[in-house]
């Protein structure tokens, strides 16, 4: 015989409470899943939380965009660190590259989260001085 698996209660939480901590800790530059995990809840009961919540959704597009500018600042730390060196004196290669990659990394992730923002510009259009023109160019056959 299987045993049926124990029905746990869901925790009773102050939602304004537990938001404004997690909302607190992504202006703080915690990722939502590290903030919510600090306040004991899933990333999923919170965004349930702003699918129920219109301010709560608002407050958090606000948190999501002052996260984004964190990782942005982050960015330029992290570019500005010196690299270390080997004890031979030489750079550090193996440093370099972490950087390197740290860096990419953030800007990936903010050219795909914000791209309006922090993503390249694809322009499709043509500038006011010289607009885009559509021309239909026929062929002629010569005989």
């Amino acid at each position: 015989m299987v045993a049926k698996p124990k029905q746990v209660r869901a925790k009773k939480y102050d939602r304004k409470v537990v938001g404004k901590a997690v909302l607190d800790g992504m202006h703080e530059g915690l990722s939502l899943r590290k903030s919510c995990a600090a306040q004991g809840i899933i990333p999923t009961t919170f965004l349930l939380w702003t699918n129920e919540d219109p301010i709560l959704n608002e407050h958090y597009a606000k948190a999501r965009d002052a996260l984004h500018a964190y990782w942005a600042d982050e960015i330029m730390s992290i570019a500005d660190e010196p690299v270390g060196s080997t004890d031979s004196g030489a750079t550090d290669s193996g440093a370099v590259q972490k950087q390197r990659l740290q860096i990419d990394s953030r800007k990936w992730l903010l050219s795909k989260l914000a791209s309006k923002q922090y993503g390249d510009k694809l322009q499709v259009a043509g500038d006011a001085d010289n607009p885009l023109m559509i021309q239909q160019i026929t062929r002629k056959v010569v005989e």
